[in-house]
C-alpha cells in the first residue's frame, strides 16, 4: 500500500527531482502547496510557466535574459570578458557589484568522463567576441578538475591572438585556518599571492 495519495505522490515526485531536494524536503514542499489557497497555488504555478516561457538566453554572452540581448551585453563595453560555465556564476560575480565588463557563460565545461568536449560548450562563440576589441579575457570557471582543464584550453586558444587572459584566484577562504586546508588550496593560495 503506497503511503501518500496519488496526486500527493506525484507532487512529491516532482519536488524530488529539483537539485538538492530530497524526499523530506520533496514532502513538506508538496503540503505546502497543498496548504496554498487556490490563488496562491494558481500564482505558483503561473510563476513557473512564466519564467520557463519568458526566459531566454542572450544571444552574445549566453546569460539568462527576457530579450534577445541580456541588459549586460546592452549596457557595458566589451573590454573584458568574463568567462563561467553557468548564468547562476553571472549572478554570484553580479551580487559582488564590483566588475564592469561582460560575461561569456559557456553552459558547461569539458569533461571527457562525461561525454563534454570542446564542441560541445560555448567556445567557438567565445573565439568570435574576442576577435572584436577585446582586451582581456578572466576565466572563471570553478576551481576543479574540469573548471581547470576548460582554462587551460580557452587560454591556449586566446594567448595567440594577442589578448591577455587572467585566470581568477584560489586560495583560503576568510575565517579558515591552515591546518585544516587542503594542499591544493594552500598551494595555489601561497603561489597566487599579492604584494601588500
Amino acid at each position: 500500500m503506497d503511503v501518500f495519495i496519488e496526486p500527493i505522490g506525484r507532487l512529491i515526485n516532482e519536488f524530488s527531482k529539483l537539485p538538492g531536494v530530497g524526499k523530506k524536503t520533496a514532502q513538506r514542499y508538496a503540503y505546502k502547496v497543498i496548504s496554498m489557497t487556490e490563488g496562491e497555488a494558481r500564482a505558483f504555478a503561473d510563476a513557473i510557466l512564466d519564467a520557463k516561457h519568458k526566459v531566454r538566453f542572450c544571444k552574445i554572452c549566453g546569460n539568462f535574459s527576457e530579450d534577445e540581448v541580456c541588459g549586460v551585453c546592452r549596457t557595458r563595453t566589451a573590454e573584458q570578458i568574463c568567462v563561467v560555465k553557468e548564468p547562476k556564476d553571472v549572478i554570484a560575480l553580479e551580487k559582488l557589484h564590483e566588475y564592469r565588463g561582460v560575461y561569456h557563460v559557456l553552459h558547461g565545461v569539458i569533461s571527457p568522463m562525461n561525454g563534454v568536449g570542446p564542441d560541445d560548450i560555448r567556445i567557438k562563440e567565445l573565439l568570435s567576441r574576442v576577435k572584436d576589441g577585446v582586451q582581456e579575457v578572466i576565466l572563471a570557471t570553478n576551481p576543479d578538475v574540469e573548471g581547470e582543464a576548460t582554462a587551460l584550453y580557452i587560454a591556449k586558444l586566446i594567448k595567440p591572438l594577442g589578448v591577455k587572459v587572467t585566470r581568477i584566484a584560489h586560495g583560503i577562504p576568510i575565517g579558515s585556518e591552515l591546518e585544516y586546508t587542503d594542499e591544493v588550496t594552500l598551494a595555489r593560495a601561497l603561489s597566487d599571492r599579492k604584494e601588500l
